[in-house]
């Protein structure tokens, strides 16, 4: 096995591992919401996020200084993601499901395409435009009733819409920073600045509420989980993988949220999965497989001698 292949292994396995964690996100973010408003729910998971990521990088001497002449592209960073996305998402899930919303957020992949082409010239073979053309067709299946009716708030999209085009953002800009920073230093600072994008608007509209709420373990539990594995480990990963695979096909494997989090909706917040999204997800995963192809190829190459040396031992 070479040290390519070895590394396109390992850079899928992250990115799935980011998936998993922001389809859960969409429930933590859910069960939060009955006791915080959104600013506030923000607010404190970036906090305790960038507490974590400043402490575990002076520990290991992972955090690098930025050059001045840089410091405005980090503000147009943190402006896109984690101000604008978290504005649109966490508001976003007062009005429509922890399912549909994950959904809505899986559309980044078919604007991913245009916006890489436009800014990076990233070229896109046919085969997988068509699996990223199939995957959103499942997504659609996702959020259809039984009737295959539409039963979405304008305003929930709308918010959607608006993180969809900050994750976009965030995705070109983001690889020209990751060529002078390593990525643990990117998340970092885009997470502090946050904060200072919050703070207004949570001083402003949240902070008398917040005061009036007992912390008790269910607050604590979500907010935690959110902050290290969703704002923290998956922004991580998944930087990682843009860096590795680019916009295109890092942005592709979002496909993979509505599924966990359909399938963790109906588990933890009991929200029903009929025949129909179930069909959906399936069609889902058939068209990430497609939108993959090419990068799926050398994977099997890698895996196939993983799995010799396995039962050689």
């Amino acid at each position: 096995m070479t040290e390519i292949k070895r590394k396109l292994f390992i850079t899928y396995i992250a990115i799935f591992i980011a998936m998993i964690f922001w389809g859960f996100s969409f429930i933590w973010t859910k069960l939060l919401l009955h006791f915080y408003q959104p600013i506030t729910i923000v607010t404190l998971r970036l906090i305790i996020s960038s507490i974590f990521l400043i402490v575990f990088g002076f520990l290991f001497n992972r955090l690098q200084k930025v050059k001045r002449k840089d410091i405005g592209s980090f503000i147009l960073l943190a402006l896109f993601q984690p101000f604008l996305y978290f504005i649109g998402e966490t508001i976003g899930l007062n009005y429509v499901s922890a399912t549909i919303s994950s959904v809505l957020i899986s559309t980044i992949p078919l604007f991913s395409p245009i916006a890489a082409w436009y800014f990076l010239k990233e070229k896109l073979k046919i085969v997988n435009i068509i699996g990223i053309i199939i995957s959103i067709n499942g997504v659609v299946l996702v959020i259809l009733t039984d009737d295959f009716s539409f039963n979405v708030s304008f305003i929930g999209v709308f918010l959607m819409g608006l993180a969809v085009f900050s994750a976009i953002s965030y995705s070109i800009l983001v690889v020209n920073i990751a060529k002078k920073y390593n990525i643990y230093s990117i998340i970092s600072y885009q997470n502090v600045l946050g904060i200072l994008f919050f703070m207004p608007f949570f001083l402003y509209f949240d902070f008398e509420h917040f005061r009036s709420v007992k912390i008790t373990f269910e607050i604590i539990e979500p907010l935690i989980a959110l902050s290290i594995f969703a704002s923290s480990l998956a922004f991580i990963l998944f930087t990682y993988g843009i860096r590795e695979l680019g916009i295109v096909k890092a942005n592709s494997m979002s496909n993979l949220i509505p599924v966990f989090t359909a399938i963790f909706s109906y588990f933890i917040l009991n929200e029903k999965l009929s025949f129909l999204n179930i069909t959906g997800i399936f069609i889902v995963l058939c068209g990430l497989f497609l939108s993959q192809l090419k990068k799926l190829a050398h994977i099997q190459n890698v895996i196939i001698p993983l799995k010799n040396n396995i039962s050689k031992n």
